[in-house]
């Protein structure tokens, strides 16, 4: 049986360490700021990226590279292996189907190679449990076609909870409208999102204050956790350069479900870019999205 090792792409919001450390291979994604082009070997530090945006600045992500997909998929089969590929959510993004159209024309001249390319229907450290997941699976001997079958089944119960500081990014991006937005800020509205089953972005609430909205993502877990409560022996945490109140959060969960583990770390420009500085985000498995 041929080894195989997990491909996915920058929207994952795992880092560079940590792909490294578990053999997976990181597709970067590049974004405009201020003029320049970054991503790859280009990278400007998280804390300056949310930074610029404070001041005003406004990013614009960019389509991913079929020829830097190419790339990394070419580099993982010549070294001999075969590979699982778990893309962002194909309703937020065309990485996925670049992907997909990638694999095939590999498959071509790897016929010896299997290549399996999954729509996640997740976004951020969403992704990114889901890749965690499978590749404890991978660790410990499944097979690619036992490790694909699992994430097929259980992509769908990859819960995602999260908040904004602040409703323009999302304006910008088509999420909400000015009228919304403006309101929102003025009467300090703080929407609750999740990633639905469709893998969409979709609002399902609102309150008011910053401190409810994070409260209300540990309201949300409880109510979609259910039968899922024992499997979640690591929640994953995501944050636009508030690590403070993403650990407010990961206190909240420890204490309402007696979790202990937790991985935190930024979200990426390329999703940053849309959320916004103050984003936290909270994923864990539940019954339902």
């Amino acid at each position: 049986m041929r080894k195989f090792l997990i491909t996915t792409d920058g929207n994952s919001d795992l880092t560079e360490a940590y792909g490294r450390e578990h053999q997976i291979r990181l597709i970067p994604l590049y974004y405009n700021m201020d003029g320049r082009i970054y991503g790859g070997d280009d990278v400007l530090p998280p804390e300056d990226f949310y930074n610029m945006m404070r001041a005003g600045k406004m990013p614009t992500t960019m389509a991913v590279n079929p020829e830097v997909v190419e790339k990394t998929f070419r580099s993982v089969l010549e070294d001999g292996y075969d590979i699982l590929h778990i893309a962002f959510s194909s309703a937020l993004s065309g990485s996925y189907n670049v992907a997909a159209m990638v694999g095939q024309q590999l498959e071509e001249a790897f016929p010896q190679a299997k290549i399996f390319v999954i729509d996640s229907l997740c976004a951020s450290l969403g992704q990114g449990l889901l890749i965690h997941k499978a590749n404890g699976m991978r660790e410990k001997g499944a097979s690619i076609e036992e490790t694909a079958a699992w994430v097929e089944e259980h992509k769908g119960h990859i819960c995602h909870q999260f908040t904004v500081d602040s409703l323009f990014h999302l304006f910008r991006g088509g999420r909400v409208s000015r009228t919304a937005a403006v309101l929102g800020t003025l009467v300090q509205v703080k929407p609750v999102l999740h990633v639905d089953d469709e893998g969409r972005l979709v609002a399902v609430g609102k309150v008011r204050g910053r401190k409810k909205s994070l409260n209300a993502l540990v309201d949300k877990m409880a109510e979609t956790i259910g039968s899922y409560r024992d499997e979640n022996d690591i929640v994953f945490i995501s944050h636009g350069d508030c690590l403070e109140d993403a650990r407010y959060v990961a206190d909240l969960v420890k204490e309402r479900f007696g979790i202990e583990k937790f991985y935190i770390d930024m979200v990426n420009p390329t999703i940053g870019a849309h959320s916004g500085p103050g984003t936290v985000a909270l994923f864990y498995l539940g019954d339902k999205r």
